[in-house]
């Protein structure tokens, strides 16, 4: 197949096409390269990348006008796998400006380039953040999901909304997936298993929210990209839909959670982490910022209905993993 993936440069775009090009399809990976957490980061996953015969680099930001459809326009791609976006959940307090244009206004631009091209599957990263105030546990995708607590999370509900109208109007099969607390090799400086990692091996205190009460399901990356994999070869159809499929009945767009369904305690994590370092850490105890929520929990019923299997991965495998690629990357 074509493959056109934004946030290629990305965490999760990195290794989403690392996997693709090594199933033989051809990728154009589209990056806008911000300068939201480390460039340099991002330059090596796209070198690494760009080793394949059959990947092509694409650079540009989502808001800028006409590029998408130019890029659909030339390339063509069987799929689109959107995963460009302005992350963070604490950014967005500081800068929402940056959420409204790459994840509310790009996202735009790319669904208008999709409908001149269509394409056999359109997929879409948005994020357990979604799920807001829900205080019923697990999420499942099939709870109304209105309390956004942030602008990031606020911003992918809409990215959610444009793509269903969308999926309605023109008949694009559409898969929208909820991340949660993506970990591993080539992650992200600003999540904080990096974080933590930088601070201990350096030696500083690390921040500590709700006393390490808070829980996260923490999801491996492999898991994570073996499970959209699976998932584009299951573009949806119209309804009806089983009890807890979020199918929809007007549209071919269905709503996904990607996560293991087993949260774990942020201090469990700062073990396991310490234990792969070999070195303790100086906890500071802080409470929930703002936007923060104290646990994530994934239904994964829907998840393995469709394709066989949940993530899987746990902390004891996916810590030291990440701290030998950070040890190996960064010289530590």
């Amino acid at each position: 197949m074509r493959v056109l993936v934004t946030g290629s440069a990305g965490f999760i775009g990195y290794h989403l096409g690392r996997r693709l090009l090594a199933a033989g399809h051809a990728v154009t990976g589209l990056d806008g390269f911000s300068d939201y957490y480390d460039v340099g980061l991002k330059r090596a996953r796209h070198a690494l990348l760009a080793q394949a015969p059959s990947f092509e680099a694409v650079e540009g930001r989502l808001e800028e006008p006409g590029l998408l459809l130019d890029t659909m326009t030339r390339v063509r791609p069987d799929m689109v796998v959107h995963l460009a976006a302005q992350a963070g959940v604490r950014h967005s307090l500081e800068n929402p400006g940056a959420y409204v244009q790459a994840n509310m206004v790009g996202t735009a631009n790319l669904i208008e380039a999709v409908r001149a091209h269509p394409v056999r599957h359109l997929l879409f990263a948005s994020t357990s953040s979604a799920y807001g105030g829900n205080a019923q546990m697990p999420f499942r995708e099939t709870d109304r999901a209105v309390s956004p607590l942030t602008l990031y999370a606020a911003s992918k509900l809409a990215g959610e909304a444009m793509l269903h109208a969308y999926s309605h109007l023109f008949a694009i099969p559409t898969t929208a997936f909820r991340f949660f607390t993506v970990y591993g090799p080539w992650g992200r400086p600003d999540m904080a298993l990096f974080l933590f990692t930088r601070k201990i091996l350096g030696g500083e205190p690390i921040e500590v929210f709700a006393g390490g009460a808070a829980e996260r399901d923490f999801t491996y990356v492999d898991d994570l990209v073996a499970a959209i994999a699976r998932l584009m070869d299951i573009p949806p159809g119209t309804g009806p839909a089983g009890d807890f499929d979020t199918l929809s009945p007007v549209a071919p767009y269905r709503l996904v959670n990607i996560g293991g369904g087993r949260p774990v305690r942020l201090d469990a994590m700062i073990d396991a982490l310490e234990a792969a370092l070999g070195q303790r850490a100086e906890r500071v105890l802080k409470p929930l910022p703002p936007g923060d929520v104290a646990r994530t929990h994934a239904s994964t019923e829907l998840l393995r209905a469709l394709i066989g299997t949940v993530p899987e991965t746990p902390l004891s495998t996916g810590i030291p993993a990440f701290v030998d690629w950070y040890r190996s990357y960064y010289g530590a």
